[in-house]
């Protein structure tokens, strides 16, 4: 019986604030590696970074937390989505 364990949820994190030009995508990239997590972060066009990551639950609010602390300075707002996870990722990429 698969997902009895872990549920994989897909979590969006709309990030606001100075977040394009400082790194953030290969922080983001950098910090993913240590967790349970897949998905992809990217640059969108109105300024913001948009972040998918999918994992269990418990994994992604590590994973989240760890990237608003180490890039809290540049971050104004984080705005946090969850959906049912779609098993469609096998990495943690950048994304143009």
């Amino acid at each position: 019986m698969q997902g009895a364990q872990t549920k994989t949820v897909r979590r969006t994190v709309l990030f606001s604030g100075h977040v394009q030009g400082v790194g953030f995508r290969y922080t983001a990239q950098n910090i993913a590696r240590q967790y349970e997590v897949q998905g992809y972060v990217r640059n969108v066009p109105d300024g913001r970074v948009e972040l998918v990551a999918e994992g269990a639950a418990k994994e992604l609010d590590r994973f989240i937390d760890d990237v608003k602390q180490k890039m809290g300075q540049f971050i104004r707002r984080a705005d946090v989505q969850d959906s049912p996870g779609t098993a469609e990722f096998s990495d943690f990429s950048i994304r143009p």
